[in-house]
């Protein structure tokens, strides 16, 4: 499998592109017309700053959103930075060439994982509840988030939503690093990046000109308005 790459060649390697994250899935919305309502389209986004983005896009193309719960699993001195990433039913993906180079031990590792696996049957809870995970099956699916560093965290979705054979799976992403690109290409479909930069730095909130950490809280409240509005009903 080698996934179709659709960017916007104007947006190459710029930074500050978008206002907010508002603003950038209005603008990823419209590369993506051809997925407005067909009936089997369902688009999961990935918390937290994936979520204004897919609640904006779900509601653009007129189809029905649900959350996929993906974390990263932080390097235990450096939790702004991850190694690996965790989803909600225990797919795990490594990256084993980070790991030896950081010099982890197994018992650090273990660690994190559970640390990781903790914090995910929390948000669990507080974005999903009860609620089960919509059926997949020959479903296109559309992974969104607010922008892609290593791409770990979307490859582990992309390999859940894999298991439960979908017709299909796009990514969809403001922003990403060539090498994020190049790491999911192999696992998807289709890659929707309108700004994809290259270079050995490469920061999500550089894309932003608004750019901030979102909180559970927040999440949660706008989840509750998306719900209200219709567009959460996957």
């Amino acid at each position: 499998m080698t996934a179709k790459i659709i960017d916007e060649p104007a947006y190459r390697e710029r930074v500050y592109l978008f206002r907010d994250r508002l603003d950038a899935g209005k603008l990823l919305a419209e590369r993506m017309r051809e997925y407005t309502d067909k009936g089997n389209t369902v688009l999961l986004a990935v918390p937290a700053g994936g979520v204004p983005v897919g609640c904006v896009v779900a509601k653009e193309l007129g189809i029905p959103m649900d959350v996929a719960i993906v974390r990263k699993v932080q390097i235990p001195w450096n939790t702004e930075a991850g190694f690996g990433a965790l989803t909600w039913d225990g797919e795990t993906v490594l990256n084993e060439h980070l790991i030896k180079r950081l010099g982890l031990t197994r018992e650090l590792i273990k660690q994190s994982i559970s640390e990781t696996r903790r914090t995910i049957q929390d948000r669990l809870m507080k974005f999903r509840g009860d609620k089960p995970m919509p059926d997949l099956r020959g479903r296109v699916v559309i992974l969104v988030d607010d922008g892609l560093a290593s791409g770990f965290t979307m490859l582990a979705a992309a390999r859940s939503v894999r298991s439960r054979r979908p017709e299909k799976i796009v990514v969809a992403i403001p922003t990403a690093s060539l090498g994020a690109v190049e790491l999911l290409t192999p696992e998807v479909d289709e890659i929707v990046c309108l700004n994809i930069r290259s270079g050995p730095v490469f920061a999500v909130a550089d894309a932003y000109k608004n750019w901030y950490d979102l909180s559970d809280e927040e999440v949660t409240g706008i989840l509750e308005r998306a719900e209200k509005l219709g567009v959460v009903r996957a």
